[in-house]
């Protein structure tokens, strides 16, 4: 059995995903389609995107957080930077595969604090506080130091136009075999360009509709 699959990991994480799918933004709502898109690929208005959407948990898909779980575990990751914490769901995900790996850190960032904090109620209630550190603030900052010698898994899954700021901030720590998973890419075209050229050290793919997995070739 695993961490993922067991109290008190499975029934916190099953309750979460119901809230998520309940959550709304009244203020998001009052956005039009086109200003929504801009939003998304403005490189000088990410902060204030997702101060409008502090109402909505933004997770990764069930099957994502599974998957999450088997890259960890199979790769026996020992050490993961996180991109986007929200409340957490991703984050229990890969906490779990640290916990059945033998332990760990898992480094994540967040711009918002009120998220922060009930993420780590969540954290607390799963068990696996002890293997988080959450870093409050914009990521191009948080993610510009302090990171171990070796990572050996990256979650992109914040401001989807930072991906390539922050994956430049954590490939010197990449080690050889590193996994970079990146969510909702659609919104990521210069990213995609960047891991899929042969000569920038990564082999990459297309997994599912919107996920792209890369290995940090050595």
């Amino acid at each position: 059995m695993s961490s993922l699959s067991t109290a008190p990991l499975a029934p916190l994480i099953e309750r979460l995903y119901t809230q998520a799918g309940a959550a709304t933004s009244p203020v998001l709502n009052t956005l039009s389609k086109d200003e929504r898109e801009r939003l998304m690929h403005s490189k000088t208005e990410y902060v204030a995107l997702y101060s409008m959407l502090k109402d909505l948990w933004l997770p990764v898909s069930r099957d994502t957080g599974k998957l999450l779980y088997m890259l960890a575990r199979s790769s026996k990751a020992r050490s993961i930077v996180e991109f986007g914490t929200s409340f957490g769901l991703s984050t229990l995900h890969l906490a779990a595969a640290l916990r059945d790996n033998g332990g760990g850190v898992l480094i994540g960032s967040e711009f918002e604090a009120s998220k922060i904090a009930l993420a780590r109620e969540h954290f607390i209630e799963g068990g696996v506080s002890d293997l988080i550190h959450i870093r409050e603030g914009d990521a191009l900052v948080t993610l510009a130091s302090d990171l171990p010698d070796s990572v050996d898994l990256l979650l992109l899954d914040g401001a989807k136009t930072l991906y390539g700021d922050v994956l430049g901030l954590v490939e010197s720590h990449l080690r050889p075999g590193a996994l970079v998973v990146a969510d909702n890419t659609d919104y990521c075209p210069e990213y995609l360009a960047h891991v899929r050229a042969p000569e920038n050290g990564y082999l990459s793919v297309a997994f599912a509709d919107d996920i792209e997995l890369s290995i940090r070739l050595g």
